[in-house]
């Protein structure tokens, strides 16, 4: 057995001193004593995977490194050229190696393979991962798979607001499939999977109806006016919808993936609407089933970006919005169903595009996205697969976006299919309207209100 046992979940190191019942592990080296073992996935031999984390300041090089389990027969030895940048986390899949079983250790050593730089121990299988909470430092604990990204260390609160939730649309004007939601002033966007576009308008009842030219919604194109986007989320820019509706759209109709951002025009009267500009952005992202692509999308300005110190994935510094030239100001985070992670992208005028930010989420999936600028925080939420759990992310210290907090849905609303979700920009005595949207139209309504505090 590699190194002694503390207990389940418990930091395990080659080179200790005892306080108490506390194990705290003398430095290594740095920056070597800087990458932790940060979460395991043990299933006995089927995909069992090792994440590293870097909690340092520095970029650490960890080529050659090499990760054993409790048995020193067998190891696996990371490839030339991995670094790991501060704040960041890499996982690695070790079943081809060794089997992580149900009572073990993960090791980590320097290339040499005998420097031992860090080492976690557990007795019983994940379920459905051992995480370190916080992140580089504290103990292993249940929780979330989030293999690539933060872990899931926030426990789950109450709504922070209303209980109550009422209809906000009259019976069966939508149907099924109404998807993402966003308001602009006293406009509602909604996104249907039918590849249809919403303008709502308020009804005078604290609820929405389609606007005049729009009682039908307006069919999407994709350029060039063919196919029927598979569209799921709907956001605009700091420009207002007179820059551009923006669209995320997983497939074309029924069809394989496209995950594409699509951007819109829609000062005209027809009832079709042709994409005027498309980001594909499916060769980027990690494969996944047509039905589970896009699923979300928001836009955070750059100023929110670099006063919070957000640094950029492709660079592995600070974000520096004018590196990029002609875009729209800020960054586009879209949410994908089938890999519940969100990403950020720079969307160039030109059509080009850079990946910025990769975010694991901690749920099941990403069913929406929006960015509250009053409280900086990005909303990610989860549909009934999740029992309707909302999380919000900040920019932290090491610039990126980790989570702040876990919300129940309200005590008042059913376990929904809600893929939308949209924030009032108005507060009011202390709280602010916000809305979701029903893709199965339960009990004939799609739209439904509630409110959070401000």
């Amino acid at each position: 057995m590699g190194g002694s046992r503390v207990g389940r979940g418990c930091l395990v190191v080659a080179s200790a001193v005892v306080l108490g019942a506390v194990v705290v592990p003398r430095a290594v080296a740095a920056p070597a004593d800087d990458v932790r073992i940060n979460e395991v996935v043990t299933t006995g031999g089927v995909n069992d995977s090792i994440e590293l984390y870097n909690k340092g300041a520095v970029a650490v090089d960890i080529s050659g490194w090499v990760l054993k389990d409790d048995n020193d027969s067998s190891s696996y030895k990371i490839a030339n050229g991995t670094t790991l940048t501060p704040g960041a986390a890499r996982a690695f899949d070790v079943h081809d190696k060794f089997g992580l079983g149900s009572s073990d250790d993960a090791r980590l050593y320097l290339a040499n393979g005998t420097t031992l730089v860090d080492s976690v121990s557990w007795d019983e299988h994940s379920d459905p991962s051992w995480s370190r909470c916080a992140d580089g430092t504290g103990a292993l604990r249940a929780a979330s798979v989030t293999l690539g990204g933060l872990n899931d260390c926030v426990a789950a609160t109450a709504w922070p607001g209303g209980g109550s939730v009422a209809n906000a649309d009259a019976a069966n004007v939508f149907g099924s499939d109404l998807s993402g939601l966003h308001q602009e002033g006293n406009v509602l966007w909604g996104a249907q999977n039918s590849g249809k576009l919403w303008r709502l308008v308020p009804n005078g009842t604290g609820g929405w109806q389609p606007d005049t030219g729009w009682t039908s919604g307006k069919t999407l194109r994709f350029p060039g006016g063919t196919g029927a986007p598979d569209s799921e989320g709907v956001t605009v820019t700091g420009a207002g919808s007179a820059g551009g509706v923006f669209v995320a759209s997983e497939r074309n109709g029924s069809g394989s993936s496209r995950l594409s951002v699509l951007r819109y025009d829609v000062s005209g009267s027809g009832s079709t609407l042709t994409a005027t500009k498309e980001w594909n952005l499916t060769a980027g992202l990690p494969s996944v089933g047509a039905n589970l692509g896009l699923e979300a999308i928001t836009w955070v300005p750059d100023s929110a970006l670099t006063a919070a110190g957000f640094r950029d994935e492709s660079t592995g510094v600070a974000y520096v919005p004018s590196q990029y030239g002609a875009h729209t100001g800020g960054v586009f985070f879209v949410g994908v169903e089938g890999t519940a992670a969100v990403y950020g992208y720079v969307l160039l005028d030109s059509g080009s595009f850079t990946r910025v930010a990769t975010i694991s989420s901690g749920l099941a999936g990403v069913m929406e996205l929006q960015w509250d600028p009053a409280a900086t925080r990005l909303w990610v939420v989860c549909d009934d697969t999740c029992d309707g759990e909302h999380r919000t992310f900040r920019v932290n210290s090491s610039g990126v976006f980790a989570t702040t907090a876990v919300y129940d849905r309200p005590s008042g609303m059913s376990n929904l299919n809600n893929e939308g979700f949209a924030i009032s920009p108005t507060c009011t005595a202390g709280s602010k309207p916000v809305y979701w949207a029903d893709d199965s139209n339960t009990s004939s309504h799609a739209l439904r209100r509630g409110t959070i505090n401000c």
